[in-house]
């Protein structure tokens, strides 16, 4: 009997000895819709290696400075004159019209026909005469006076135009002007009134199409009081057995063969010999015999004969 209780009180140390197993745990796996992410790498924001600086809008021109270089001061500008540590003398002054400015220490001081640079000049070494040991003088122009260029002749809307700085091109005086008209010749005449003491300068005469292809006048820069005309177109006539008779323009250097291209060729019966041309001479019409290649005269008449069979 006691070896029986000896042996029941082994068994139940030896149960009471295994260790205690944990209740199993089921895992899901992640359902479909949501797969498991992964660590994204951290990418730091872009960084250039250098930055161009930024204007201040303050800083930034409205609008694109007149060119004043070569500049001739003239009567009714306004100029900003600044003297250096010396507020008396800077300032707004206008040049009135005998062409002076009224400057403190200075009295009147002529200043048109001067360029700037001259003027700065000038007053700097009046300064220098007795007042200022060394004066530092910059001269600007304020306000240009009203400069404008006259455009007669075949435009639209002839008379002033006004220049909205202190130069334009011949170009935009036309198209300011309304363009040519029909009339109009394809010769456009420029005068450049005389400086003081000088003889006035030749008429300047530019073909039109030529100058509306960039051809020419490219070098002809108009300025306050230039004198603009597009005169009345010079026609000649053409006759007889040509597909188009009648007037056309003439311009200079037309010979007979380019005038019959322009009034679209011989007709089938029509002749390029024996060609007459009706020209008024000491004011009586005579008539002539010309070659092709001869030029053309304003009025004139060619007569295109007939072929003899």
């Amino acid at each position: 009997m006691f070896a029986s209780f000896t042996l029941a009180l082994a068994l139940a140390g030896a149960v009471d000895a295994q260790p205690s197993q944990p209740p199993p745990q089921t895992t899901q796996p992640p359902p479909a819709s949501q797969p498991p992410t992964e660590a994204q790498p951290v990418v730091p924001p872009f960084k250039p290696d250098f930055e161009i600086p930024k204007q201040p809008d303050a800083l930034r021109p409205a609008t694109p400075p007149v060119a004043t270089e070569g500049y001739v001061i003239g009567a009714q500008d306004n100029l900003s004159i600044i003297v250096s540590d010396e507020a008396e003398l800077t300032g707004k002054y206008r040049v009135d019209t005998d062409g002076t400015i009224s400057m403190p220490y200075l009295s009147r001081v002529p200043l048109a026909g001067l360029s700037l640079a001259d003027a700065q000049t000038k007053i700097a070494s009046l300064l220098r005469a007795g007042f200022i040991r060394n004066p530092q003088v910059r001269i600007e122009v304020d306000q240009f006076k009203a400069r404008s260029v006259l455009v007669t002749g075949e435009v639209r809307t002839p008379g002033k135009v006004t220049l909205p700085g202190t130069t334009m091109s011949l170009l935009e005086a036309l198209a300011l002007a309304g363009s040519p008209t029909v009339n109009a010749s394809n010769e456009v005449i420029v005068i450049h009134p005389p400086k003081p003491g000088e003889q006035a300068p030749e008429p300047i005469t530019i073909n039109r199409r030529d100058l509306e292809l960039g051809k020419a006048g490219r070098d002809i820069t108009l300025q306050d009081g230039d004198y603009i005309n597009v005169p009345v177109a010079k026609r000649f006539y053409i006759s007889g057995f040509v597909k188009n008779p009648g007037s056309y323009v003439l311009d200079t250097g037309t010979t007979v063969s380019q005038a019959i291209i322009l009034a679209g060729g011989l007709s089938e019966r029509g002749t390029d010999r024996r060609i007459k041309v009706g020209r008024v001479v000491n004011g009586i019409t005579v008539e002539i015999s010309v070659d092709l290649s001869d030029k053309l005269q304003p009025n004139d008449e060619i007569k295109i004969r007939s072929r003899f069979f």
